[in-house]
């Protein structure tokens, strides 16, 4: 029987380096060599192997200014910890009170139907982070 496993998440940018500084500096993803494609773009790895791509798109394939929405599409990270997660991120400058345009505004679902407490955020180019925590601690 076969039995795949998640590879990599591809998502559009408009800005490569504006991205790499989001998702290795923000997140703190580390960043991995990429083949020299035609295309400017960005590789990072998280968990056990898994990668994120990102490349950049001349034609408009990003969300453009939607506000965060837990319900467009993402991609979610595991966390241990809720509030070690949530303390990580606002030290980042993301917070749940910010206007809902705002880039470092948060989605905070601690009581979950998932039974997972969920935060969501924004990237600079609109994509869409989950983070599901394995405990509510």
């Amino acid at each position: 029987m076969v039995s795949p496993c998640l590879h990599h998440v591809l998502i559009p940018v408009a800005e490569v380096e504006r991205s790499r500084h989001f998702y290795r500096d923000v997140l703190e993803l580390r960043e991995i060599a990429r083949p020299n494609f035609s295309f400017p773009g960005a590789w990072f790895q998280f968990g056990g192997g898994q990668h994120l791509h990102l490349m950049v798109r001349e034609e408009a394939t990003t969300r453009g200014t939607k506000p965060v929405d837990a319900s467009d599409v993402h991609f979610a990270l595991g966390m241990t910890s809720y509030s070690k997660t949530l303390a990580w991120l606002k030290a980042k400058g993301f917070d749940e009170d910010l206007p809902a345009d705002d880039l470092h505004k948060m989605i905070l679902r601690p009581g979950s139907i998932v039974g997972r407490p969920q935060i969501y955020i924004m990237d600079p180019d609109h994509n869409i982070i989950e983070f599901i925590c394995d405990a509510l601690d």
